[in-house]
């Protein structure tokens, strides 16, 4: 597929629905060359767009990936992993299941807590924490809310499939979250993807307040 395209089909998973306009300013490309990949894209299937009013002139268009487009993002999962939790459950019943996870939530909160160790603020410990999540699949991203606030984003689930049959993997992930993070913050979702969001995300306050600046700083 042609660069330019991939590129869209990215912004769009990453960032959400979009207008023509805002695409083609992201990818410094005229109106029309957006609107010409965009439409091979909807040819594709790939991407499905909406009207909205734009003032004078042709109507703007907001562009959004369909599943067609959200498949094209490979997930880790496959119908093995799907078998292997139903006979995990089958022969050793949720207690079993637990267990496995309680082991994969110690072992992955020692791995992000040693490659949490050298970052000192909050910020570092987020985007450092956005880094790793996104070397496994899930497109993280850190945004800053506010001093003392900041959102760790995943625009894409690598495992959905399999939380969707063992929502236990999303309950260890925010605790993986919290351990790694600190008590001096509180961690939430406000966002859930098989609540039906776009992504899953997670807002983290610092409970220390930010030093106040100097006058004239």
């Amino acid at each position: 597929m042609n660069d330019s395209r991939q590129q869209l089909l990215h912004i769009l998973k990453t960032l959400g629905p979009r207008s023509t306009s805002s695409l083609a300013n992201r990818l410094e490309m005229t109106l029309a060359g957006a609107r010409k990949h965009l439409k091979l894209l909807e040819q594709e299937k790939l991407v499905a767009s909406s009207g909205i009013a734009g003032g004078v002139g042709r109507p703007d268009m907001v562009w959004r990936l369909t599943k067609t487009g959200h498949d094209r993002f490979p997930d880790t999962h496959d119908s093995l992993t799907l078998d292997l939790i139903g006979s995990i459950r089958s022969v050793f019943g949720e207690a079993g299941l637990d267990k496995l996870i309680a082991a994969r939530e110690s072992e992955t909160t020692k791995r992000y807590a040693h490659a949490l160790g050298s970052a000192g603020s909050l910020r570092q410990k987020v985007e450092r924490l956005a880094e790793l999540r996104s070397e496994e699949g899930y497109m993280a991203q850190a945004e800053q809310i506010d001093d003392r606030t900041w959102r760790l984003a995943e625009n894409h689930c690598p495992v959905c499939a399999a939380a969707s049959v063992c929502q236990g993997l999303c309950r260890s992930e925010l605790a993986v979250f919290r351990q790694v993070l600190g008590k001096s913050v509180t961690v939430e979702r406000d966002e859930y993807l098989l609540d039906g969001a776009r992504r899953c995300s997670y807002l983290i306050r610092s409970l220390v307040a930010a030093p106040a600046r100097a006058a004239g700083s």
